[in-house]
């Protein structure tokens, strides 16, 4: 008897002991299983900081990707309104990059978005014959950004000055859908000294416009500027690249443009998708809410509606005047993103000029 009851005590001891350790391992893995998961970008509460590390390690894609996979389904797209805009508003595009950037970024660029500027220039601080860049002859870091704008925009003005009308500086995790820029330039004139962003009020009067989101430059705005340095009437001795150029701009009366759509939305974005358009992922006391000139709106249900309705607004005006629906209806500067670390390629048909953080292009559409 005494056997049998310390028999049910050993399986009764073993049982529990199995059980706990289930319990314990489920536990332990459920924790490391936490530490492990990606968690969302930690902001610097610095509007000044890039975002983009460059020397931050970053998940590679693998393998040749097709950029031109879908091509067969907008073949049929009505493009007249887009390839009269590219012959009418001529922009120049040069993108801000390293030696250490043209494989992991840049190349990415080149191979998509690039290919609808009028032209296109890569700078960096040494000459690739290869890719090509234009060496600037400067050092790399981010306390040579405004040198290296500097140089940047004095290079195209005394070499391509009459190719354009526009110029776009964007950096090399920066994504374009060009047609849509020329749709809101093109109500513009290049020889009125403007320049167009995402616009940050703090620190200049008319308020500058946000570098990690591109900025655009008209062609008299291009002159004013080159001019100012050899005039000494702006300095380059900030290291901050948007705030330091919308302090010259102020002083060589360069008006600080409207890039907002007809409804009110923001055009240019700094951040990736996720954190402009989820209520309440951007915490209140992060800087991005107190720099905006204009009222910030964050939520994704409000930017599709807006992308819905004005939509439906061409869509019907284009129907009166011509009696047929377009198949691409000119597009609304409504803007949304590209690709990035956290998300797949959107639709082009959402009009697209967004900032990719650690851009990795998997498709052109």
């Amino acid at each position: 008897m005494a056997s049998s009851k310390s028999v049910l005590s050993l399986v009764t001891f073993s049982f529990g002991v199995a059980i706990g350790f289930i319990f314990c391992y489920v536990i332990v893995n459920i924790v490391l299983e936490k530490k492990v998961t990606p968690q969302p970008e930690i902001f610097h509460n610095d509007p000044h900081v890039r975002h983009s590390d460059d020397d931050a390690p970053s998940e590679q894609l693998q393998g040749q990707m097709n950029f031109n996979a879908d091509k067969e389904q907008h073949h049929d797209e009505d493009t007249h309104i887009a390839d009269g805009l590219n012959e009418k508003v001529k922009i120049l595009c040069w993108v801000m990059t390293g030696p250490q950037n043209l494989e992991k970024k840049a190349k990415h660029i080149k191979a998509t978005w690039a290919k609808r500027c009028n032209k296109v220039l890569y700078m960096s601080s040494e000459e690739n014959k290869e890719f090509p860049t234009v060496g600037l002859d400067t050092k790399e870091g981010r306390d040579q950004l405004y040198w290296k704008t500097i140089k940047a925009f004095q290079y195209v003005h005394d070499h391509h000055l009459e190719e354009a009308d526009w110029f776009m500086k964007a950096d090399d995790d920066t994504y374009v859908v060009l047609d849509n820029l020329r749709w809101l330039l093109s109500k513009h004139n290049p020889e009125d000294p403007i320049y167009f962003g995402r616009r940050f009020k703090p620190y200049v009067k008319q308020g500058y416009m946000s570098g990690g989101a591109g900025y655009v430059l008209s062609k008299e705005a291009l002159k004013r500027f080159v001019n100012a340095f050899k005039e000494e009437k702006c300095t380059h001795s900030s290291s901050v690249e948007d705030l330091a150029l919308g302090k010259c701009m102020e002083i060589i009366n360069v008006k600080a443009g409207d890039s907002r759509d007809t409804s009110g939305k923001e055009t240019f974005h700094p951040f990736v998708p996720e954190h402009h358009l989820i209520q309440g992922y951007l915490p209140k006391t992060f800087w991005y809410w107190n720099y905006n000139y204009y009222p910030a709106i964050e939520t994704l249900k409000q930017e599709t509606h807006n992308l819905l309705s004005n939509m439906n607004k061409i869509t019907r005006k284009e129907k009166k005047k011509t009696g047929t629906i377009p198949s691409a209806p000119s597009p609304p500067f409504q803007l949304y993103y590209c690709i990035g670390n956290h998300s797949p390629s959107l639709r082009y048909d959402f009009h697209a000029f967004y900032h990719c953080h650690h851009a990795k292009i998997i498709k052109q559409t």
